[in-house]
């Protein structure tokens, strides 16, 4: 057997030796490392989620917001060993300002060995909103038959919502609705209460003295809204303010 064939023995050997020895250094190690590195996941999630607690409980009285809400703190990957710290964690909110929706949670430990760790959540806020009952056309006049309250997770409301029929009632579609659907205040516009054509009352008023006489709507009005009237006394057209149905008011 010649020399380069008693080496080439000689290192498999070893490679064998090493293959069987390595798993178990391995395997000391890391209970060696896990022992030192205490600070679980589980550990981080129930800080995170005791300060997102407090948070938003803070944040809904601040802002006198009614509501059920729903913490969720996403989980992290269970491998994750961190040094034991030697100190209380600091937890702050990094985004968004206002602690609904997608959270995110800086976890920072300031202690002999510093670590910061970025905790994912979702805090749900449900609130009692206006939604349709029923498929309603674009222009139509609401009523409170129309329309009923219903629980939603209003962080997943992007364009508002309302939170009571009475905001609704009267208003004017801008488009129309599903039923079940969130109505939001883009989608309501003030209703009309003259239109065009009709038989209105024109009041004029000046300290005690008031005077009323018939006059003819020749353009549509919300309240508050100045249109052309034509008074059929006079046969004169004037502006005047809506006030009601059927009323309008000009200045003397």
């Amino acid at each position: 057997m010649n020399t380069e064939t008693t080496s080439y023995r000689h290192r498999l050997a070893k490679c064998r030796h090493w293959r069987a020895v390595l798993p178990a250094l391995l395997t000391f190690g890391y209970s060696i490392c896990s022992a030192a590195n205490a600070t679980l996941p589980e550990q981080l999630i129930g800080a995170s989620q005791s300060f997102l607690e407090q948070a938003v409980g803070n944040y809904l009285q601040r802002s006198n917001i009614q509501g059920r809400h729903e913490i969720q703190i996403n989980r992290l990957d269970p491998r994750l060993r961190l040094p034991q710290c030697d100190q209380e964690l600091s937890i702050s909110l990094e985004s968004p300002a206002e602690p609904i929706g997608r959270v995110t949670l800086r976890v920072r430990c300031n202690g002999s060995s510093p670590w910061t760790v970025f905790v994912p959540g979702q805090v749900r806020l449900y609130r009692e909103v206006v939604t349709a009952v029923r498929p309603l056309k674009r222009d139509a006049i609401l009523t409170a038959s129309d329309l009923a309250m219903a629980e939603r997770d209003v962080g997943l409301i992007s364009q508002g919502y309302l939170n009571a029929l009475k905001q609704a009632v009267g208003k004017k579609l801008t488009r129309p609705l599903l039923p079940d659907q969130v109505l939001t205040p883009a989608y309501l516009q003030p209703a009309e209460v003259v239109r065009r054509g009709d038989q209105v009352v024109i009041s004029a008023r000046s300290g005690s003295i008031s005077v009323r006489m018939p006059g003819e709507a020749l353009s549509d009005g919300t309240i508050g809204q100045q249109i052309r009237v034509r008074n059929q006394r006079s046969n004169r057209v004037v502006r005047a303010r809506v006030t009601g149905p059927g009323q309008v008011e000009v200045a003397m």
